[in-house]
């Protein structure tokens, strides 16, 4: 911001003075002063005296003034403008239950979903121009399935459900050749489960749904042999659970369905393959989204038990207990949980019985969240993906009513 005061004041004083006895004498005196501020005034003073002795005496006064005062203040200030969410190209398949998993290249691949079919469809989005662009098909349509995109690019598909129907197969995509190949089939049937990548590499499945009743099973993939390998059983079975992979290389897991709602949490080691119970939850949930901070710490938010959940909880692995921490604004399930490079959490859309457009972020300094730009269409089931711009990519998922989804959005991360 600019600001300056410019002042000019001038003051002229004449007086003229004459008297007359056996002699006159006249005196003329001029004084000028000029100075420079913020304001502007002029005063000029004239004054005449006339004298006459004996008899005769005569005094005019004549005083004139004139004064102008001009200030001027310039103030310049600029707001930063909210951020909005604005809409990119349309997919060309609606759909939600898919996976979006940023490629190394920077573009993004989007595999499956359900719009009234399993899709077995595969699109691709580039940032640089804002088109989705169909590519290379899955020979098997599928939904809830997963997906891990490996170093060396190629992205792994495991799982999933087809038309009501349960996979234990596999595939890699390999981006450089648009193609597909069939890799080892899982153990078990399963649909809704987890899949994290280890620190060793490796993808860790868990839990789902098998068909025949929720799972507590755990499976390794080995991308150098295309095998899979059975791990430690978790101790309870889980489906719609969340999962987040902590700084030591154990992987967290909490909450879920098998039954009903869960809040118990547990501890994947993969030095010894085994799960162990840690501290549960305050409350049960399903739904819900996991998020470790900068910190460490990792963030529950929202979910179901019944109800629809606006608590959020923070997991300390150092003593293996969660803490209660800001509520949401509103509550929610099935929406998506983004860490932002600040450190901040963006939660976005899902549904509390109504399709969600509220986004809001949560701050671990403060652990209070904030409201933030609505999107343009409520949804749930969808995905997020930060791409390499800084830009959140949201895309698909259901408006309600099965009103499937093929738009997208875009919103500039803080």
């Amino acid at each position: 911001m600019h600001s300056y005061l410019q002042s000019t004041h001038e003051s002229t004083i004449t007086s003229t003075i004459t008297s007359t006895t056996t002699s006159t004498t006249t005196t003329t005196s001029t004084s000028t002063s000029t100075s420079t501020s913020t304001s502007t005034s002029t005063t000029t003073s004239t004054t005449t005296v006339t004298t006459t002795s004996n008899t005769t005496s005569t005094t005019t006064s004549n005083i004139t003034s004139i004064a102008t005062t001009a200030s001027t203040t310039a103030s310049i200030s600029t707001t930063t403008p909210t951020p909005q969410w604005t809409m990119t190209g349309n997919m060309n398949f609606a759909r939600k239950f898919h996976t979006a998993s940023i490629l190394t290249n920077g573009k993004v691949l989007v595999i499956g979903g359900y719009n009234g079919i399993s899709l077995n469809s595969v699109e691709l989005y580039d940032p640089s121009t804002g088109i989705w662009t169909i590519i290379t098909s899955m020979s098997t349509g599928r939904q809830e399935h997963t997906t891990s995109v490996f170093t060396d690019g190629t992205v792994l598909v495991a799982g999933g459900i087809k038309d009501k129907g349960f996979l234990n197969t596999a595939a890699l995509y390999n981006p450089s050749t648009d193609s597909w190949t069939v890799t080892g089939n899982m153990h078990g049937l399963r649909g809704a489960h987890t899949a994290t990548i280890l620190t060793n590499g490796k993808v860790l499945i868990s839990g789902g749904d098998g068909g025949s009743g929720f799972l507590n099973t755990a499976e390794l993939y080995d991308s150098s042999t295309g095998i899979w390998t059975r791990t430690g059983n978790m101790h309870y079975n889980r489906v719609n659970h969340a999962t987040s992979l902590l700084t030591d290389g154990q992987v967290l897991v909490a909450g879920g369905l098998d039954g009903s709602s869960l809040n118990s949490a547990e501890l994947y080691d993969p030095s010894i393959g085994f799960w162990t119970i840690t501290g549960s939850m305050s409350d049960t949930r399903q739904g819900s989204t996991l998020s470790r901070l900068m910190n460490g710490k990792v963030l529950v938010a929202g979910g179901f038990n019944g109800g629809y959940l606006k608590s959020a909880e923070l997991y300390d692995p150092s003593t293996g207990n969660w803490t209660h921490t800001g509520s949401m604004n509103f509550a929610r399930q099935c929406h998506t949980a983004s860490l932002l490079s600040n450190g901040k959490v963006l939660v976005t859309g899902g549904s509390n019985g109504s399709f969600l457009k509220t986004t809001e972020l949560y701050d671990p300094l403060t652990g209070m969240w904030t409201i933030s730009t609505k999107m343009n269409i409520g949804r749930w089931q969808h995905t997020a993906t930060i791409l390499t711009n800084g830009i959140l990519l949201i895309t698909g998922g259901e408006e309600g009513n099965n009103m499937y989804l093929n738009n997208a959005e875009l919103f500039p991360l803080p």
